[in-house]
């Protein structure tokens, strides 16, 4: 016992104290079956689903909401229709940032269109969905593979950057 203690010296007994004192705490809030509504304007514009909602409140920092059980958001028309979705297995909402970040297996649904990668990151502040990469099939069955994909809030054009795929040619013609 005595050598262990001769073998500590103090620089190493401050090294430690440092690093203790850097420590972050984390405090979390678990719920359950969670459904929330995102409206703009006073008009509802999306219905999401979690089945766990975990807000953590870290002792410095921001706070952020994670949904360790994935998502599933439904966009919704004038009428409340559903007119598109997004699923993935993985879900973090950085409040202060204004940021969603889908991660794993994630896929959105609309209607011209079906977009498949493992990370998208919805920014509320710009109202625009990007992924570094990702695969869309267009209603007709096109398949487009690229990286630096983005999109508008509500996916009505999207843009990918070094695009390829697969194509359906009728008579000679591109669709």
């Amino acid at each position: 016992m005595l050598l262990l203690l001769s073998s500590c010296e103090g620089d190493d007994l401050k090294k430690v104290s440092a690093i203790d004192a850097k420590k972050v705490t984390l405090s979390k809030d678990r719920t359950y079956g969670v459904e929330v509504i995102y409206s703009d304007s006073a008009k509802v514009k999306a219905k999401g689903y979690a089945p766990i909602l975990d807000k953590v409140k870290p002792s410095t920092g921001a706070v952020y909401s994670e949904m360790p059980k994935g998502v599933k958001i439904y966009f919704l028309d004038d009428f409340l229709k559903t007119k598109g979705s997004i699923t993935s297995d993985y879900a973090i909402n950085k409040e202060t940032e204004r940021i969603t970040i889908f991660r794993k297996n994630v896929v959105v649904v609309t209607d011209n269109m079906t977009f498949t990668t493992e990370e998208l990151t919805w920014d509320e502040n710009k109202r625009l969905y990007t992924s570094p990469a990702g695969t869309v099939t267009t209603k007709d069955g096109n398949i487009l593979n690229g990286t630096s994909f983005s999109a508008p809030q509500d996916f009505s054009t999207y843009s990918i950057t070094m695009p390829s795929g697969q194509a359906n040619v009728e008579n000679g013609k591109l669709p």
